[in-house]
């Protein structure tokens, strides 16, 4: 593939907790600007692809251990040397000693293609720079806040079964109360980049083909709907909203396109005004398409981006 892409993904999160912290509440920076991270917008992606049959090789994976001397059964995840060796059906990783044979495998997996890999396992030390960055995506919706809900489970706490204390028998034969962390409403936008020629000496040194026009088309279809089909309890009503691709000539180099992005609450249905549109029009030589993907029955883009197509998001049709 010889251009670049560069391009925005937005993500909308109603009534549901799009991307937390270890103590379940949205992610925020020290100044309490919400954000997510990148690998919660990888994830879906890697999701969607592993359910579609592609191989996929940083996703968590199960095995089940038994331990003979304690009589016991464990659910645990694979280490990455076990996870390679069940995705390419290999025995034991450690006696092949073959970087390049390893370097195939991994280049095949759709992840590593995209995003590229740190893979130090048994005397292979790889690390891949990915032709797709993806930065992290900030909340651009003002007036987001974070909402508690306790829930009540149908199990009491058997763990105070037993005890002496009057207050704890009590509480044993009752149900346990748990607590749900969500967002009434937020809007992330992430910024993301696509460099075919992170690949170079790779596709030199002959171990792949380097990434191409359809490793970009099968990215570009997950990003447009991987968040809206992948529904946990927490990530239902995240939903895919935006994604601008902006493709351009190999030597031209576009800031992080989300900066330009502006989301407000209207009346009727919410804006997102793109102000990058100037920006492009100077470089309108270097570039060769503008697609804007949006939800037409929630959203309004504004803002001039001379000769962008823009299409529906689900039906991916041109509005």
């Amino acid at each position: 593939m010889n251009k670049r892409v560069y391009g925005v993904l937005g993500i909308s999160s109603i009534m549901s907790n799009w991307n937390a912290d270890f103590s379940g509440f949205p992610k925020t920076t020290s100044d309490g600007s919400v954000f997510g991270s990148d690998k919660a917008l990888k994830y879906p992606m890697k999701k969607m692809w592993e359910n579609e049959g592609e191989k996929v090789l940083y996703i968590k994976s199960l095995k089940i251990t038994k331990d003979a001397k304690k009589g016991e059964t464990n659910i645990v995840p694979r280490s990455l040397k076990e996870r390679y060796e069940q995705l390419f059906s290999v025995e034991d990783l450690s006696k092949n000693k073959n970087t390049e044979e390893v370097l195939k495998n991994i280049f095949t997996a759709i992840d590593v293609k995209n995003f590229g890999a740190t893979f130090a396992e048994a005397g292979n030390n790889i690390s891949i720079t990915g032709a797709v960055q993806i930065g992290q995506g900030f909340n651009k919706y003002a007036d987001t806040v974070a909402e508690e809900q306790q829930i009540l489970s149908p199990f009491r706490d058997s763990t105070k079964d037993g005890k002496n204390d009057d207050a704890e028998k009590g509480e044993a034969k009752n149900s346990t109360l748990g607590t749900k962390i969500f967002s009434k409403e937020a809007h992330y936008f992430y910024p993301f980049v696509i460099n075919p020629l992170s690949y170079k000496g790779y596709v030199e040194m002959g171990v792949t083909n380097g990434y191409t026009e359809e490793d970009y088309l099968r990215f570009k279809k997950t990003a447009l709907v991987a968040v809206t089909s992948y529904a946990t309890n927490a990530k239902v009503g995240c939903e895919n909203e935006l994604a601008v691709f902006v493709v351009t000539k190999p030597d031209t180099y576009l800031p992080n396109l989300s900066e330009y992005v502006y989301f407000e609450k209207m009346e009727d249905k919410n804006e997102i005004r793109l102000d990058f549109g100037e920006l492009l029009e100077e470089l309108k030589e270097n570039i060769e398409c503008v697609e804007i993907y949006y939800n037409p029955y929630t959203t309004v883009i504004k803002g001039n981006v001379q000769g962008a197509k823009k299409y529906n998001i689900f039906t991916q049709k041109e509005v």
